[in-house]
């Protein structure tokens, strides 16, 4: 089967690698993304990864509120590393070859961000996580996917959530929400859905790349790269 995408750029949330539990790192979570992510890259899909770090710190929540902004942006893009070192660990125990890499320097402990070599690596077939957010404060980690896609020239934002797309008010709080299959740029900003903060949206309006938010687990990955209709396609265009 002829796969419609040949390198993704995968967004996961800090909290995805907490479970329930919403905070540290869940063992068991790692490996099931490990064996997700070992799938796609078996198929010949290019994968670059970035996460948050909403399980470890996050820079706009209550225990930050009276912090210097810069600082505690600083903080969370730390535990964006420590999250990306996490990652990097199961994938190379599930036999994927895997670098990390900063786009704030963390020497030792991950290679510097270089456009043309991280492409390098994945045209060589490894999988490449990016930790340090953009390595500057007062952008989010959706921002950083959004950068680094368009930096690789991925053919696709996959947004990893809680729930399975986009829906017309949040399912979570109101059950007669309905789920978008497919849904363009210019209505996300009409209807004001918060698909992604406004830098990471423009970002991918600006540079065509369409954004899939979809729920993350059981093989949903590999079935999304597949074709089938996992979670909510936004582009330019009606109906994908």
């Amino acid at each position: 089967m002829d796969l419609p995408y040949s390198r993704i750029l995968l967004k996961l949330s800090g909290e995805s690698l907490a479970g329930d539990s919403k905070k540290g790192i869940d063992p068991d979570i790692l490996t099931a993304t490990a064996r997700e992510v070992r799938a796609v890259v078996d198929r010949g899909i290019q994968v670059g990864v970035v996460v948050g770090a909403g399980n470890i710190f996050r820079g706009l929540s209550g225990i930050a509120k009276d912090m210097d902004r810069t600082r505690a942006d600083h903080m969370g893009m730390l535990g964006t590393v420590i999250n990306s070192l996490a990652l990097g660990d199961a994938f190379e125990r599930a036999g994927l070859e895997t670098r990390v890499v900063s786009s704030l320097k963390v020497p030792g402990v991950a290679e510097d961000f270089v456009q043309k070599r991280a492409v390098a690596l994945l045209a060589r077939g490894r999988t490449v996580i990016f930790a340090g957010g953009t390595g500057n404060p007062y952008f989010t980690t959706d921002t950083a996917a959004a950068l680094k896609a368009c930096e690789i020239e991925a053919d696709v934002l996959l947004k990893a959530t809680r729930v399975d797309g986009v829906y017309s008010a949040d399912p979570e709080k109101d059950s007669t929400a309905t789920r978008f299959s497919s849904i363009t740029y210019d209505d996300v900003l009409r209807r004001d859905l918060r698909v992604m903060d406004a830098t990471a949206f423009a970002l991918c309006r600006d540079n065509r790349i369409p954004i899939v938010v979809f729920r993350m687990g059981e093989g949903r990955l590999m079935q999304l790269l597949e074709g089938q209709a996992i979670g909510t396609v936004v582009n330019d265009t009606e109906g994908g």
